[in-house]
């Protein structure tokens, strides 16, 4: 079943715990993680800009090179002018250094222009194609995945990568290249000095080896703490009117703190190992820089090396500095832009819905006739009525030997839904009653694919919907759900998602039947916004434009799953009068928990353990099943687990006074 991260307790300080698929976390990993791995999975986003990159590379190389060039004019001017006493060689010499200077600008300038907009097109790239493949993933995978670790995926991490590849993915190379320029005319100019220069090169790779992998982990914990932070704060705002109302907006408080004063460890203990390695790699080069100078002096007073060799040497390592303190830092990056390349394509390498037929194995029709008649209970119309041709026998909505088994419940739990035989004709509406947790909404969830069977098959006027393309399946059925969701647009868009086709007529029509009327009364009418989730309207009124947006597209199979619960009995009736002109006109699936909405259906299913135990008319069920008439009384259920709590004959007789007063009006 879905698992989201949950606020923590503040007085016991922890964390919430998330599933490996929720939370991608460390303990998920690879034993064997490879940063440069994950980051050449960039490459496909990377190619169509490769040309501006690698010019900018270049371009940034050939700019440190020529801040490498200064040392050798200095060691000119010393050995040269400024021996000889030339004055004029000496101003030749600083116009030298200032044009070098303005051209090591200029190129820099010029680097961070080539990269700047495709970068930010890369980032763009990727995070439309996240959205794009979150659209296509199964309900099953968001069931599992916390919305706060999504949306970190989506921002976060993104604006991490293409960081990475403005400026450590470069710097890397550019940088490499400059200490080894640096160190080739070290030794060129004097191989002693520039072996004392190169001596803690081995240290520094050990220890640079260690911060990687640890500062690798801590990365990780730390990105995936501001998902789980997210989702606290975005389920805050989601639900501020229950915080609100039970008072629990300092309790919530504690619960942010917690979860903020964990992360704040985290990105400490971040800061502790940059601020360890910065100190080595900082500390090292100092040390060797200062052990040159002494000993390079010592060989200008004895004449063995010129000040304009000395001054190039240290000149040339303090240009060298930056380059090797900045290693560090641009592991760090490196690190974190791989955590987050790997954050994003756990998202990404997840199984969208195929586009049509799958690979699903469905049991064959020969089983299919032995199940449904070794099953107990009246449960398909086949085997109380005559026989038919099989062209009748399949038009409609069939459910045949469906299975449903919940992909992440237990090897040894029961199914969701068993062996479920169901057919509902051409022009029927079929009403789907069961005991909280029967299996109802799973059970209308599997016709429009929402989830993928387990075994047995479902089939449109005889047309296995697994051989159909999702997009002409779900053009062919009509779905509302019982906690209406609306997005952050106009009552029309809002509307209008349900047919892509449909006219101003049409908005007008499913209007009507939903009894919506109440939004041409808003200021702007149907282009009024409704804002995030439609919480500015009334829980009634977002039910109703739920199931105007079920019907505006008339839709030959429509699914309504309890579409009703949140009216007045005055407007349930209205809306009931309305929609039975459409429901004559479809053929409908419609969950109800109300002897109103039963009544609206020219058959009852009854949904009973995950299968259908009874199927009839509502008249036929209260006075056939016992179960059928408890759920429509409201009576409760005797300790031993039957439903023979009162009379039996009593349960109906209200029902009947319903029915007949319904059909009279």
């Amino acid at each position: 079943m879905p698992t989201t991260p949950v606020a923590p307790d503040p007085a016991a300080g922890t964390t919430p715990e998330t599933t490996p698929e929720a939370a991608g976390s460390a303990d998920a990993e690879p034993p064997e993680r490879s940063a440069v791995r994950s980051l050449l999975r960039l490459w496909p986003y990377v190619r169509p800009v490769r040309t501006r990159l690698f010019s900018a590379a270049f371009v940034a190389i050939l700019a440190s090179c020529v801040g490498l060039v200064i040392p050798l004019v200095l060691k000119w001017m010393v050995d040269g002018p400024v021996a000889g006493r030339d004055p004029g060689g000496v101003w030749l010499g600083a116009l030298y250094l200032l044009l070098l200077g303005v051209a090591e600008a200029a190129l820099f300038g010029f680097r961070r222009w080539l990269v700047a907009r495709p970068l930010a097109g890369v980032e763009a790239s990727m995070r439309a194609d996240l959205f794009r493949h979150l659209q296509r993933l199964p309900v099953a995978f968001h069931d599992r995945w916390a919305s706060g670790q999504l949306l970190s995926r989506g921002t976060t991490d993104l604006m991490l990568v293409r960081m990475f590849l403005q400026f450590p993915l470069t710097f890397l190379l550019v940088n490499g290249v400059t200490i080894l320029v640096g160190v080739v005319i070290l030794l060129a100019q004097e191989w002693t000095l520039g072996l004392v220069l190169l001596a803690p090169v081995v240290p520094m790779v050990i220890v640079c080896s260690v911060f990687e992998r640890r500062y690798a982990e801590v990365a990780r914990r730390a990105q995936d703490q501001v998902g789980d932070l997210t989702t606290v704060v975005e389920e805050s705002v989601l639900g501020i009117r229950i915080i609100k109302g039970f008072g629990r907006h300092r309790s919530q408080a504690r619960a942010f703190a917690s979860l903020a004063r964990t992360l704040r460890g985290t990105e400490l203990g971040k800061a502790r190992l940059l601020a360890a390695i910065w100190a080595v790699i900082v500390l090292l080069p100092e040390l060797t820089i200062g052990a040159a100078l002494v000993l390079g002096t010592v060989q200008v007073a004895d004449g063995a090396l010129s000040a304009g060799t000395l001054v190039l040497f240290l000149s040339t390592a303090l240009a060298l500095r930056w380059p090797v303190e900045s290693i560090g830092f641009l592991l760090a990056m490196s690190q974190e832009a791989a955590t987050a390349t790997e954050r994003y394509f756990e998202v990404m390498d997840a199984e969208p819905e195929s586009g049509g037929p799958d690979s699903r194995v469905t049991a064959p029709k020969q089983g299919l006739g032995t199940t449904a008649r070794t099953k107990p209970g009246p449960v398909a119309e086949a085997r109380t009525k005559p026989a038919a041709d099989e062209g009748s026998r399949a038009a409609g909505l069939r459910f045949e030997a469906v299975e449903f088994r919940y992909p992440d419940a237990a090897p040894d739990a029961p199914p969701a839904l068993d062996r479920i035989d169901l057919h509902i004709r051409p022009g029927e509406t079929m009403a789907l009653v069961g005991a909280t947790g029967s299996g109802k909404t799973t059970l209308t969830a599997l016709v429009p694919r929402l989830h993928e069977l387990t075994a047995g098959r479902i089939t449109l006027d005889g047309e296995d919907i697994t051989a159909m393309p999702r997009e002409r399946l779900r053009e062919l059925v009509a779905v509302a759900f019982e906690e209406p969701t609306l997005f952050s647009a106009s009552v029309g868009e809002n509307v209008l998602m349900g047919a892509g086709h449909a006219t101003a007529d049409d908005l007008r029509r499913a209007l009507a039947v939903a009894q919506a009327d109440f939004v041409y009364a808003l200021p702007q009418g149907v282009d009024t916004q409704v804002g995030e989730q439609g919480l500015s309207l009334s829980g009634g009124q977002r039910q109703r434009l739920a199931l105007a947006r079920a019907v505006v597209g008339r839709p030959r199979f429509l699914v309504l799953d309890d579409p009703l619960s949140a009216l007045d009995v005055h407007t349930e009736a209205l809306v009931e009068a309305a929609l039975r002109e459409v429901l004559a006109e479809t053929t409908a699936l419609v969950v109800a928990h109300r002897p109103s909405t039963v009544l609206l259906a020219d058959r009852v299913a009854l949904l009973s353990g995950g299968r259908i135990t009874a199927v009839g008319t509502h008249q036929e069920l209260l006075r056939d099943s016992t179960e059928y008439a408890w759920l429509m009384s409201g009576a409760e259920e005797a300790d031993d687990g039957s439903y023979e709590h009162g009379d039996h004959g009593s349960y109906t007789n209200g029902f009947e006074d319903l029915t007949y007063a319904k059909e009279d009006r």
